[in-house]
């Protein structure tokens, strides 16, 4: 159902796009800032946000609208990077809801670049294992499946990932209950080697 209601949100968008179009410029221009030129982010911090599933992209930023998960101060990568740093946070409120589809739509269609990090090759077996016993179900094709409606995983910036694990473990943001149950049954152990299995996935 919520994948039909986003096909026909974007049916309606391709009509009404046209007419702020420049907007669209405008809003894609300040992502980058932070994310990267076309999404595909060079920092250990942000997530590349290319190639990740429209729905999943928006129901993101609508949680960000509603302040339902944490918004650290982040400064602009590059670009004017005199800005003052912001917050996803707010800005996913300068949004509209038909900015915020065309901008999970334009970002869809971009291809996902994985990042080129570091990773230790024997906690990367380990994280395979893991994965394959308590991830693979949600999270397909070893995390790389934007189809998923569980965002992309493989190759992901390992900082990024890092963060994200520790906000879901400590209930900052919201999820799944069995993802919950999946989390707090994982050593510390377990969630590094997990990191690397992600980042080995280049």
């Amino acid at each position: 159902m919520k994948r039909f209601l986003c096909s026909f949100s974007l049916i309606i968008l391709a009509y009404i796009a046209p007419t702020w179009g420049s907007d669209l410029d405008t809003v894609v221009d300040n992502c980058d800032g932070c994310h990267g030129d076309g999404g595909v982010s060079l920092w250990n911090d942000v997530p590349t946000i290319a190639g990740i599933d429209a729905f999943v992209h928006s129901e993101a930023l609508y949680i960000y609208k509603d302040e339902a998960r944490p918004c650290a101060d982040s400064a602009y990568r590059q670009g004017d990077t005199s800005r003052a740093p912001t917050t996803m946070c707010a800005v996913a409120a300068d949004l509209d809801d038909n900015q915020v589809e065309a901008v999970a739509e334009y970002y869809s269609e971009l291809p996902f670049g994985p990042a080129e990090q570091d990773f230790d090759a024997t906690l990367a077996a380990a994280g395979r294992a893991t994965h394959e016993r308590d991830c693979a179900v949600c999270h397909t094709d070893g995390g790389s499946n934007p189809e998923d409606e569980s965002s992309i995983l493989a190759g992901q910036w390992m900082g990024y990932l890092e963060s994200s694990i520790a906000d879901y473990r400590a209930g900052e943001r919201e999820q799944p209950g069995r993802m919950q149950d999946k989390l707090d049954a994982l050593s510390e152990q377990d969630v590094k080697a997990l990191l690397h299995f992600y980042a080995s996935q280049q």
